[in-house]
């Protein structure tokens, strides 16, 4: 079988400064130019994004079975995309992971040592879609540090210069927006018990708008006046009676059988007091006629 031709991927991008990016199959590279189709390159030719909102990847656990199979691919951006916007930061890799971050770690993490990709440098197009684009893979994952997700989200403001650009370029209501950027104007002690989950979103939107001074002291108000409604609702609650032992409920239920069949009433008698119980139920029965 004839060698597939090959073309780099300076090609694919129309990037003349990039000529020594390896290249990967022309087969997999759409008519006409422009994405490539997925391929597989070494683990060891890519580097996360240094820009990512997520300071850490998190539980690599559920990504286990990539050693097995990868579902979707890596977007990823050319060194020399990448370098165009931040020619500050260090980059040795052939790619930047923009989408799949997680995939490159669970893939370094589990030993695979290859990882399916498709380049998507016009991700890189500017700082705001790479920003974007970023932002918009882990903001709906329930892992997502939301005090990360904030930074994140004022960082694409300030490249957009506006919160309304920001909203579109995320799919998102201004509103959401303002929220977002607010919880950075909360307490470091508060910011730090939304990481840890003890405070939901919903809260802190109410507290960023307390001066951050009085913030702590306004949330642990907050919290003793919330245990305060528990205990009080606690003592209204009328008190359950102590459910009955099974003997005394197959008194009751003999008794309303009596009628039918009394002797059922006895052997619930005697098993409910025992012999001694039972003399002594007859000793007073027969006082009580006498009386």
């Amino acid at each position: 079988m004839a060698a597939r031709g090959r073309v780099s991927l300076a090609a694919l991008v129309d990037d003349d400064d990039d000529q020594d990016a390896p290249s990967l199959n022309a087969s997999s590279a759409p008519a006409g130019g422009g994405v490539a189709a997925p391929s597989s390159v070494p683990t060891a030719e890519l580097i996360p994004n240094p820009r990512n909102p997520r300071d850490t990847v998190g539980d690599l656990e559920d990504l286990a079975s990539i050693v097995d199979i990868q579902l979707q691919p890596a977007a990823v951006v050319t060194r020399a995309a990448y370098l165009r916007l931040y020619p500050d930061d260090e980059i040795t890799a052939n790619w930047v992971v923009i989408n799949g971050c997680r995939r490159l770690a669970a893939a370094e993490k589990y030993g695979k040592d290859t990882l399916e990709i498709v380049v998507k440098d016009e991700l890189a197009r500017d700082r705001a879609t790479l920003i974007a684009a970023a932002i918009r893979e882990n903001v709906e994952r329930v892992d997502f540090d939301v005090i990360e997700e904030a930074h994140a989200v004022q960082s694409l403001v300030d490249e957009c210069g506006s919160g309304r650009e920001a909203a579109k370029r995320l799919g998102k209501s201004e509103g959401w927006i303002t929220q977002r950027r607010a919880l950075l104007e909360l307490a470091p002690e508060i910011q730090e018990k939304m990481r840890a989950g003890e405070i939901a979103v919903r809260h802190a939107r109410t507290l960023a708008k307390v001066p951050e001074e009085r913030q702590v002291q306004a949330w642990n108000a907050y919290l003793e006046r919330e245990d305060q409604k528990r205990k009080e609702g606690e003592k209204a609650k009328p008190k359950e009676k102590p459910a009955a032992p099974p003997q005394y409920r197959n008194v009751t239920a003999a008794l309303r059988n009596f009628d039918a069949a009394p002797t059922d009433l006895a052997d619930a008698l005697i098993d409910a007091l025992g012999d001694d119980g039972v003399a002594t139920l007859l000793t007073v029965i027969k006082r009580r006629r006498r009386a």
